[in-house]
This record gives structure tokens, sequence and C-alpha cells, in this order.
């Protein structure tokens, strides 16, 4: 969704989106299997979706599996999906009991049968929720998804649906997997790299970015703070002066 309205970081965060990474170097440093990172990484979503319900984040999108992801190791890939249908499986109670609504964004269809069925399974028992959305990114990459939009466009230009000369930003978003949630208002990026590696490049584009050097399985309820904290003491200007900010709120503050 196109951010329009200018604000400062005053508040805690509508929506955040983190990139989680660091569980393989987490595992090195100790002497672990790759895949003991990776299910310690898993472990922490619960740790993390706790502290961003407490906190009133209304929508999180966690990065878990890339485009670019099918890469890796064929062992490494079975042992993700594993984890992931576990996390599925496990997590669908909590997720029910919180009133969280669980979304996916990217091209899932690709995934092995056994996820789309726990995924399917997830997806219709919170799909009536609507205080909290878990957003989780599989098989996703931001110039797919961009591909999949003007695709989609196009069909429907060709159909008759849509005029090409009333194209404007807001219409185009519409195609996006994010089509009906707000832009993240924090990015957040674990383990020390900064870079967005494919992950919402539209979506981002006024977002505040916060990079850590913390690895993911460590990236707390503590540490999910000192982002907040960090995101609050910035002003977001979306092309406005620092002075017309400043005015607007003394505006909005003399309206209350």
């Amino acid at each position: 969704m196109f951010q329009t309205t200018s604000t400062t970081a005053s508040r805690n965060p509508q929506h955040i989106a983190i990139i989680m990474d660091g569980n393989g170097r987490w595992a090195n440093a100790r002497g672990l299997p790759r895949i003991e990172g990776h299910r310690k990484g898993v472990e922490n979503v619960r740790v993390v979706l706790k502290a961003a319900r407490e906190l009133n984040i209304r929508y999180l999108t966690l990065y878990a599996f890339s485009v670019e992801n099918w890469q890796r190791p064929a062992a490494e890939i079975s042992a993700l999906m594993g984890l992931l249908e576990f996390f599925l499986r496990k997590n669908l109670r909590e997720l029910i009991n919180n009133h969280i609504q669980l979304r996916v964004i990217g091209r899932p269809e690709a995934l092995p049968d056994r996820v789309q069925a726990q995924l399917a399974k997830a997806l219709e028992a919170t799909r009536h929720f609507t205080e909290h959305t878990l957003n989780v990114a599989l098989n996703y990459g931001s110039r797919t998804e961009i591909l999949d939009a003007v695709k989609q466009y196009a069909e429907d230009v060709l159909q008759g649906r849509a005029q090409p000369a009333e194209l404007d930003y807001p219409a185009f978003c519409r195609y996006l997997y994010t089509a009906d949630i707000p832009d993240p208002d924090l990015l957040i990026r674990t383990s020390g790299e900064t870079r967005i590696s494919n992950f919402l490049l539209l979506q981002c584009a006024y977002s505040e970015m916060y990079f850590t050097p913390v690895y993911w399985p460590d990236f707390g309820r503590d540490e999910l703070l000192k982002a907040i904290a960090a995101y609050k003491n910035r002003e977001r200007r979306f092309g406005k002066t620092g002075e017309q900010i400043r005015n607007d709120n003394i505006s909005a503050a003399s309206i209350k």
C-alpha cells in the first residue's frame, strides 16, 4: 500500500518486516550443524511473534525462504521445509488462540506438497482474524513479485478491465502480493549484513531500516525493543522538509 501520510515515528510501528539472517553463522560459531541454527531460528519466531503481539504491532512480515534459496544444498532445503512444516503444525493452535491471521506472500505452490497442505490448513483456520497478521514470505522475491504483478495487470488490460492511461502507483499496488496491507514502517535485518536482498523493494521505499550484528536466533524481545526505540527516534518525512513535519505535528496537536 502506497504511503502518503507524513508523520514522525513517535509511536510503535504498525508494520515490521524482518530479514531473519544468521542462523547458519550462529550454529558455526558454536560448532553446531547449520540445521541446528535453523531450528533455533524457528524457535525464535515464536519469541518475536509473541513480543510483537504484546507491543501491538499489527503486521509482522518475516522473510522465511527466498526464490534464491533454492540454490542451497538439497539437504539443507529439505531440512528447512521440514522445519517449516513442523512450525505450522506445532503453532497453529497458538495462532488461533491469539487471533493471529497467517498469510503467505510469494509463490508457495512450488513448495513440497506436505508443506502446502499444512499451509492451507493454517491459512483457512486463521483467515477471519483481523487483530494481528503474521505475513510469511515463502519462495518470495521482490523482482518475481513485480513480474507477477505486471503479468496480472497486462491480462487486465487485454481483457478491458484496466486502462494504461489511468495507471498510477496506488493502482499498481493492487497487483502486488501485499495489496491490502500497509507498507512496512520498519525493516530489520539481523546478522550484520546491510542489504535487503530482493525483499519488498517497492514496499520498503520509505521504510526505516535497522541493521544489527545480532544473529537471528539471538534476536529476542530486548533486541526488538532496541530496533523499535531506534525507529521512534527518527523523523519520517516522505519527501517533506523537517520543518514541514514539525508544523504538521503542531497543527495536529492543536486540533486535538
